[in-house]
């Protein structure tokens, strides 16, 4: 392709533009369906995708995220897309999307050829092959694929994860396992948020020193609580003062 600027291109099609009456809601449900052509979570025979509003505004960079979330809001009132919610953590609200296309291809001058499970051919909405390539953040992907560039210090996702839940058993006692998927989903969910392995281990550092010694506290020393959507409130939390070792009844030292 002859581009002006030197980077993977996202597509608007014009008909679709002008049935939503906005070019950028136009490329986020052609995204979404580049996502669902891909995805691996079927639920009901649809294909869903998954993914945080931060994630989605990282695709769509020129938007705000609040713009986003609306844009996406208003795609689902209008039916365009419908949203449910399969997370098997109850903590976690982050919606799962899927492209109606019964309202696609009941809208005058919109064809939409489907085939097979829950979705048209790649022809229907658009050529997939110039839509641009992000990283859907489903629990597939989180678990066995590699972010598209290394993460800060050239560490890889596994490589990161692995050097996380390592420090986290060490500082805790604990004997959590780099490679369990449960735990993958946790760890990966805050680095693919730009958030550092310092920062994974600050958080540890804090919250080891406020429950380690808490009998009722210490069992939360654990992926899915350190690593949950309370992260960044974790991460800013000062670093508990140490205290002075206790003095013996009676006794002057």
């Amino acid at each position: 392709m002859n581009l002006l600027i030197d980077e993977p291109p996202l597509q608007v099609l014009p008909s679709l533009a002008k049935e939503l009456n906005s070019v950028d809601k136009a490329i986020i449900l052609q995204q979404i369906h580049y996502w669902s052509q891909r995805s691996t979570n079927i639920h009901d025979g649809h294909k869903w995708v998954y993914n945080t509003v931060k994630s989605w505004h990282d695709q769509f960079s020129w938007l705000s995220e609040k713009t986003v979330q609306r844009y996406l809001k208003q795609l689902e009132d209008d039916s365009y897309l419908i949203t449910s919610n399969f997370n098997k953590a109850k903590f976690d609200r982050t919606k799962w999307y899927r492209i109606n296309y019964d309202k696609m291809t009941s809208r005058e001058g919109l064809t939409v050829p489907t085939k097979g499970t829950d979705g048209p051919q790649p022809k229907g909405l658009t050529d997939l092959t110039y839509t641009r390539d992000y990283t859907e953040t489903t629990t597939e992907t989180t678990n066995n694929s590699q972010p598209p560039t290394p993460l800060k210090g050239g560490l890889s996702l596994a490589d990161a994860t692995k050097e996380i839940i390592s420090y986290l058993n060490q500082q805790a006692g604990t004997s959590y396992r780099a490679s369990s998927k449960a735990t993958q989903r946790f760890v990966h969910a805050r680095l693919k948020e730009n958030y550092t392995v310092d920062d994974c281990k600050k958080v540890i550092d804090i919250k080891v020193a406020n429950w380690k010694d808490d009998p009722k506290m210490r069992k939360y020393l654990r992926p899915q609580t350190l690593f949950s959507n309370k992260f960044e409130g974790y991460l800013n939390e000062p670093m508990p003062a140490k205290q002075p070792p206790k003095r013996a009844k009676g006794y002057l030292f």
